[in-house]
């Protein structure tokens, strides 16, 4: 059983999504897409890098803008079988509780890991040299330096029934660099959670 996490506060749905955003847009793998999307939306990036959760057209914009590229809010693609009532937290996790913290049930973060969706597991695959997918292990190590030079990384997204059982759903590569300098400091998260979450976080 985990210690009780700290709690900073109460999130909320707007603030996850902009997190989101704001986590996809500096990502190799999905922020050109998100681009494109804001161009077709007629929108600035300053929606996503300086959001404004107090204005209720910027944080409708976003939801569009998760629903566009991920299928949030629509029951499908990232968010299939993801639940409608969700309360947010803010918090901050301690190395033992990031540790416990498992991956995505998707096929690339499953074999990162050895199976066990454990970012531990997944640190110590990637020191060894170990490839998944033929995919190269540089981003994790580049992001585990710029933590070690002091970069401060977005808050990671997490989700669960409970608190002590949780699954990454935005935050999979800061995640692991994390793991690879052995969670070092406190991390700060946005926890959601519900009682219907399983059917997602499985």
């Amino acid at each position: 059983m985990l210690t009780v996490m700290q709690v900073l506060g109460v999130s909320s749905e707007d603030e996850m999504v902009a997190c989101f955003l704001r986590g996809e847009l500096s990502s190799q793998r999905f922020g050109q897409n998100l681009r494109s999307q804001l161009a077709v939306a007629g929108q600035a990036e300053q929606l996503l890098t300086h959001p404004d959760l107090a204005d209720a057209g910027a944080n409708f914009a976003r939801r569009a803008l998760l629903a566009a590229t991920r299928g949030y809010g629509e029951n499908r693609d990232l968010f299939e079988n993801f639940p409608t009532q969700v309360t947010w937290t803010r918090a901050l996790l301690s190395a033992d509780e990031a540790a416990c913290v498992r991956y995505l049930d998707y096929s690339y973060w499953v074999e990162l890991s050895g199976g066990s969706r454990r970012p531990t597991d997944a640190a110590a695959r990637v020191k060894a040299g170990l490839r998944t997918f033929d995919v190269s292990n540089e981003p994790f190590v580049d992001a585990a330096q710029a933590l070690l030079t002091g970069e401060q990384f977005p808050p990671l997204i997490l989700v669960g029934e409970r608190q002590d059982d949780l699954v990454c759903l935005e935050g999979h590569l800061r995640l692991t660099a994390y793991a690879l300098i052995g969670f070092q400091t406190e991390i700060e998260c946005l926890i959601g959670i519900a009682p219907n979450m399983g059917r997602w976080a499985k």
